[in-house]
């Protein structure tokens, strides 16, 4: 079995417990394989928990979730020393910021510290206590949620901290017909009939499948559109007058790094062995939606980043 029937299987797998998400369950391979972490928004009751802890059963990994509150310290994420007065020696207590996959269920919950102790290990992906510096493992993955709906006694994450996300992916609510499997998935599993996977799958053999994506060929054209989309966010005005009235500010280097790992991603998991403008398409609104910084008259004439993504991809011709 190659590494890609190995995540085919497990994307099988997550599709037997998750009905009407396979936007989500297709993001967070794409972010497993390009070794990043991603942003989920939606109304409670998604399937977002759900859809991690699926995750990690089918991989060998341990998983933790974190409830963001208020109250929640920067310890709480990263850990803390603690002291010993039989030997008056400190040691350090890990936190659960050391698992392979962490769900931060609802961060726009945590105060700015929480928020930033969490994103520094994302971004670093060590963890610095005092003198030591501990390193993370090298599968981890965050996975976070936030509420679209309610923002009473949030603290919203500032561009740059969103930044440190590969993707912001935003789901919705499903149709009558999925309704009614998702209704007989939760009779089933409360009957026991919960689906199992047949063999878990070995880090060893994500790791080695984020080579095979990163060894996939992409032609200098389609990487000079991959370019020309950000630098189209930054210099709007050489690319549509009307895409210029709608950004005020546009992506980073970050952006690009994100689109070239996920576009890499979409291909190999679609069994191409090149990456296609098509690929670059498919995901640019994940990777840009959190990156691009709308206008007053946008917000005013009630513009979201989706419509100025759309608007992007239609003003920068396929070379």
């Amino acid at each position: 079995m190659t590494h890609r029937d190995s995540l085919l299987q497990l994307k099988a797998f997550m599709g037997q417990h998750i009905f009407g998400q396979e936007h989500l369950i297709d993001r967070m391979l794409i972010s497993l394989l390009a070794g990043g972490h991603v942003l989920v928004e939606g109304a409670p009751g998604l399937a977002k928990t759900k859809a991690i802890k699926a995750l990690s059963e089918g991989i060998e990994a341990d998983f933790h979730r974190i409830q963001f509150t208020p109250d929640l310290l920067p310890a709480d994420i990263t850990g803390t020393e603690v002291y010993h007065p039989e030997t008056a020696t400190f040691s350090f207590q890990q936190g659960p910021i050391f698992h392979h996959l962490v769900l931060a269920d609802e961060i726009n919950r945590a105060p700015a510290k929480v928020q930033s102790a969490l994103l520094e290990a994302m971004a670093e992906r060590q963890v610095s206590i005092g003198r030591e510096t501990y390193g993370l493992p090298e599968l981890f993955m965050v996975m976070a949620t936030q509420n679209p709906i309610e923002q009473e006694g949030t603290y919203p994450l500032p561009e740059a901290q969103l930044d440190r996300f590969l993707m912001h992916v935003r789901i919705g609510f499903p149709d009558a017909a999925l309704e009614r499997q998702i209704l007989q998935l939760a009779r089933g599993e409360a009957r026991g009939e919960e689906p199992r996977i047949a063999e878990r799958i070995s880090q060893q053999c994500i790791l080695a499948a984020r080579q095979e994506v990163l060894e996939l060929f992409m032609a200098d054209a389609v990487e000079e559109y991959l370019i020309q989309l950000v630098m189209a966010t930054r210099r709007p005005d050489q690319y549509n007058p009307q895409l210029a009235e709608w950004l005020e500010m546009g992506a980073s280097p970050r952006g690009t790094i994100a689109l070239d790992r996920c576009a890499r991603a979409h291909a190999w998991l679609a069994g191409r062995d090149f990456v296609s403008p098509e690929d670059v398409q498919a995901i640019a609104h994940d990777v840009l939606r959190h990156r691009v910084l709308l206008s007053f008259e946008a917000e005013a004439a009630g513009m979201d980043s989706d419509q100025a993504i759309n608007l992007l991809i239609d003003s920068v011709p396929v070379v």
